[in-house]
């Protein structure tokens, strides 16, 4: 078995790394701008009551979601 080089190593981790930094970044960008229990179909994943949530389920069960993303949607779900 070969030794491993070090700074080939710490290259390839640092590359990980700025890789993973860079998703993780797009993903907080896309969390402030959509709500998080909407999917890919516009359905409505949450277990819990929103104003957005439309009246009929879909063809998977669940509710469409009427948001249209430039809203803050945090302040249409309704709390206990």
């Amino acid at each position: 078995m070969s030794k491993i080089d070090e700074q080939e190593y710490r290259k390839r981790l640092e590359q990980i790394s700025d890789l993973f930094s860079r998703m993780i970044q797009r993903a907080d960008e896309l969390a402030a701008e959509r709500c998080p229990y909407k999917n890919r179909l516009d359905q409505c994943t949450a277990k819990f009551g929103c104003r957005n949530q439309g009246k009929l389920p879909t063809k998977g069960g669940l509710l469409m979601c009427n948001g249209d993303d430039k809203l803050e949607y945090r302040s249409a779900w309704e709390s206990a």
